[in-house]
């Protein structure tokens, strides 16, 4: 009888610990372990080159930071003034028209006949 009970003692604490890792796996996979609001460098996206390759703009206080990263090193390739306020509009900047179909494909068979 001691037997069973310390095979059961060693099991609930096995499958406890497990538990307890495959929590802690979910939370930090699922991103709920997020850095807090107030930080000052946040990453803004993130593009796969291959391998152990990528590039990533990284906002800091008063740019944004165009980094490339390999196994081995960290390099800067361009500086960015920071992104506008997601709230503001840029009055500054002339909306775009939009370009119809029927005038790109007007322009494009007179540029084929001519």
């Amino acid at each position: 009888m001691i037997e069973a009970d310390i095979l059961r003692l060693i099991t609930s604490l096995f499958i406890i610990v497990a538990l307890i890792l495959a929590c802690a796996w979910i939370t930090r996979r699922s991103g709920w372990l997020r850095a807090a609001q107030g930080q000052s460098i946040k990453l803004a996206g993130t593009q796969s080159l291959g391998g152990r390759a990528y590039v990533s703009i990284v906002e800091v206080e008063d740019a944004r930071l165009v980094i490339g990263v390999t196994g081995n090193q960290v390099t800067l390739l361009h500086t960015m003034p920071p992104s506008p306020a997601p709230g503001l509009k840029q009055a500054d900047r002339p909306a775009a028209e939009p370009i119809s179909f029927a005038s790109s494909l007007t322009r494009v068979l007179s540029r084929r006949r001519a």
